[in-house]
This record gives structure tokens, sequence and C-alpha cells, in this order.
């Protein structure tokens, strides 16, 4: 399962693409219209979150909830061995119920944080399977994780 909120965290994700020809692959993504282009790329493969950021103060609290029920609705459907995301908000949820179940979490964090720590990625850190930065520098905000290069 390939999952990530939209925008830069899933422009970054999509350039994974060349792994969903050797997997039974699924995206997970918010629905903007932006987003709904791919669609017609990915057809039955590609799944929608409610959008939803810190911004939307009011109405933030229950899209959150309501994503993680939706999570827990995708995660038993496709019960995926590997989540790999480039995070923020939206993958939080399903990493947390993956980890429950039993699948194995990849983390990419953010080619934007040079130097500095992403929420999601302080989160997922302490259970992610397999973290990879993609600053060296990164390295020193999460000794344990592994400096993969830009995956651009």
């Amino acid at each position: 399962m390939f999952i990530s909120s939209t925008g830069g965290h899933l422009s970054e994700l999509m350039q994974l693409s060349s792994l969903f020809s050797k997997y039974d692959y699924q995206i997970i993504t918010e629905k903007t219209k932006n987003n709904l282009e791919m669609q017609t790329k990915y057809k039955d493969k590609i799944k929608f979150l409610i959008f939803g950021t810190k911004d939307h103060i009011l109405t933030y609290p229950f899209r959150l909830l309501a994503n993680c029920f939706k999570s827990l609705y995708f995660y038993l459907k496709f019960q995926p061995d590997v989540i790999i995301t480039t995070g923020a908000h939206t993958a939080g949820p399903m990493c947390c119920l993956g980890k429950i179940f039993g699948s194995k979490i990849v983390y990419i964090e953010s080619f934007a944080n040079i130097n500095t720590k992403t929420i999601t990625g302080r989160l997922i850190y302490y259970f992610a399977d397999l973290f990879i930065v993609q600053w060296p520098d990164m390295l020193k905000c999460y000794p344990k994780a592994i400096y993969g290069g830009r995956i651009y």
C-alpha cells in the first residue's frame, strides 16, 4: 500500500510508481480536484480519504476521525503486507493500524525537510520498520534512519 496526503507528499510518493508493476498495490491519498484525474490512470488501484489539513481548524478533528475509520476500512479490505508512505497526517492512522495488525511500515521523510523533523515523521520514527531520509543531515535528527538519497 502506498499512502500519502496530497501535494508534495503525493508527488514524492508517485516517484515510486515503477514499483507498481512488481506488486499488487493500492494507492491511498486525499480526494481533491487535482487528484481525481488519477482515477483514470489507476482505476480501482486508488482510493481516497477526506481532504483536510490543520488549517481547517474547526473541522480538522472530525475529518481526522472520519479518516481513521476510512483507513480501518481500507486496511481491512486490502490487508497490505507493507505500507509505504511519504507522510503527512493522512498516513499516520494507516501506519498505526498497519503496525497493530502486523504490516511492515516504510516511511520516507519529506524531501522538503533538510534539518527539521516533520510531525508525522516524529511519530512514525519510533515504530517504522524502515525509516528513510532524503538528506544526509537528517541522520542527526533520526539516528536510526537510513539515508536513501532523493526520490525526485
